[in-house]
């Protein structure tokens, strides 16, 4: 499956973002800390996220990220789908020129597993995984991570 870092992360954000829905806008540094995932590496994630009208963006003082809709309405395909991942077990990405430019013995076989692994994701919405006991026991873990950062005096920075 070429479901890469880049699909796992998004996935992981816009779950964190769901988990802290009820925060108001979520910073991405608050995301990185928790999920372990650099700051840079998040914005050009919710760059494409945000194109493609899954969050939306505040700035200044207290800004960040937020769903566009809630949870349950948006699923993880389309999170995948939106930062341009695909979901294929093909080596071809259902082209059909795996060999020699010919379609191979297993062409169908592949894409038809593609297409499974697609509408399972498509039937998970980001609302049915914050449901889940174990994600809410990990993100409360995982808050704790935020509310313990270290802060920096204004004077120890000039």
């Amino acid at each position: 499956m070429r479901l890469t870092t880049k699909g796992r992360y998004a996935v992981t954000a816009m779950l964190d973002l769901a988990l802290h829905a009820n925060d108001g806008p979520v910073p991405l540094a608050d995301i990185s800390t928790r999920q372990g995932i650099s700051l840079s590496y998040l914005e050009q994630l919710f760059s494409k996220l945000r194109r493609s009208g899954l969050v939306i963006s505040a700035r200044g003082p207290g800004g960040g990220y937020q769903l566009s809709r809630a949870a349950v309405d948006i699923d993880i395909a389309q999170v995948i789908t939106a930062i341009d991942e695909k979901v294929s077990v093909t080596r071809c990405d259902g082209k059909g020129d795996c060999q020699d430019g010919e379609p191979c013995l297993t062409h169908d076989l592949w894409c038809d597993l593609s297409k499974q692994i697609y509408k399972f994701l498509e039937g998970i919405s980001l609302g049915n995984l914050v449901e889940h006991r174990a994600v809410q026991e990990i993100s409360g873990r995982q808050d704790a991570l935020v509310k313990h950062k270290p802060v920096i005096p204004i004077a120890a920075v000039q």
